[in-house]
């Protein structure tokens, strides 16, 4: 694929108006004419109005573009790999938000999991994690000394600022740390760094993903919590998770809120992450939770209290709710024994569960217990 090839697709791939939603990233097979298309286009978009359309993926040698009515075709298609750049969601919550102003100190998940028993010894102290979400509010009390200033994906030139709800909420549960007036998260000295890559409808691409990931990469995330799902499989995302896997970086995903009993969300499904699932205060699988063998770990995820918008507060239920509680103990793990890879963790925490009531079988997936994920490390 020469030059004018590249600039005749480029031309052609844009023309079309941008009213569509639909959007396919290429990914190039050899390095090379990655390299020579990127070439090209670095110079093309230095002159283009229309450069804002395509996203740059370079963790994994591709690009994402508008596909409006098959726009796609004409690409040397034995050069690369073509794939839809699918929509992706947070994991929307099994019931609405509830506003609350009672007492809120310690939230009962964070108890469950016996986080404050290890505060003695460990907080989570400087540890980075990256959550892919939709932001967080910058100015809650209990977020203020929890924060780095992350990424705005979605508007470069700003703060990555929650115009949801979703990412203050999980990032509450992580490391909230207001302890006079507010609530306390599973590692309050960790630090959060929100990536926002989901609008206030909570949606995002594939690509927008692919980027958050690249993002915690390179900025040396320690762990990095994924609080969406998708039905089908990707292989940019899994291209994407298999890098930072590679790099020593722990992704933890949320399984969703489907309530099925044999299937598991992506990129919860993939090997490379921990996959996690929601239980009750009563130590049993959450309703609304996907459960079966792709779950690696339960915590708690029904009716959760966390940080909210304008610092105030909510209760929210879903495996995201989860997935938080296991991204903070993975924070105070690391803080004692930094060099940990993401399979000594997952190790780690398989070997420490606490079985779950009311399973026929409750060795297979058990409950975070804090205490014994510590004492496990030790061995």
């Amino acid at each position: 694929m020469d030059r004018t090839e590249i600039l005749r697709w480029l031309h052609r791939k844009l023309a079309a108006p941008a009213t569509g939603t639909k959007r396919r990233i290429v990914r190039f097979r050899r390095h090379g004419d990655y390299k020579r298309f990127l070439n090209v286009w670095t110079e093309w978009a230095a002159s283009s109005a229309k450069r804002e359309r395509v996203r740059h993926l370079p963790l994994i040698q591709g690009f994402s573009f508008p596909d409006e009515g098959g726009a796609s075709s004409g690409f040397p298609v034995k050069a690369v790999w073509l794939e839809a750049d699918q929509p992706v969601a947070v994991d929307a919550p099994n019931i609405m938000p509830k506003p609350t102003t009672a007492d809120r100190g310690i939230p009962w998940g964070v108890q469950k999991i016996k986080a404050p028993l290890a505060w003695s010894s460990t907080t989570g102290h400087r540890i980075k994690v990256g959550v892919i979400d939709t932001g967080v509010d910058f100015n809650h009390p209990d977020l203020k000394q929890s924060l780095g200033r992350g990424i705005n994906l979605l508007n470069r030139s700003a703060l990555p600022f929650d115009d949801n709800g979703h990412g203050t909420h999980i990032a509450g549960t992580i490391a909230a740390a207001n302890q006079v007036h507010g609530m306390i998260g599973v590692a309050p000295r960790a630090t959060v760094y929100p990536v926002k890559a989901f609008d206030n409808n909570g949606s995002a691409f594939v690509s927008d993903i692919v980027l958050g990931i690249e993002w915690c990469v390179n900025n040396g995330m320690n762990v990095i919590n994924m609080s969406f799902g998708m039905k089908s499989r990707s292989k940019s995302l899994l291209s994407a998770v298999n890098h930072a896997y590679n790099s020593g970086v722990i992704i933890v995903a949320s399984s969703g809120n489907d309530g099925k009993r044999k299937a598991v969300d992506y990129p919860a499904r993939y090997p490379q992450t921990i996959a996690v699932g929601a239980t009750t205060r009563l130590r049993r699988v959450a309703p609304f939770s996907n459960r079966g063998m792709h779950i690696d770990i339960y915590a708690p995820g029904d009716k959760i209290l966390s940080a909210w918008l304008r610092g105030k507060y909510n209760e929210m239920s879903g495996t995201s709710m989860a997935t938080s509680h296991v991204s903070g103990a993975i924070a105070l793990l690391l803080a004692q024994h930094p060099d940990l890879s993401p399979g000594d963790i997952k190790t780690i925490l398989k070997k420490s569960m606490v079985p779950l009531r009311g399973t026929k079988v409750p060795r297979v997936t058990g409950e975070l217990d804090i205490v014994r994920m510590l004492q496990a490390a030790e061995r």
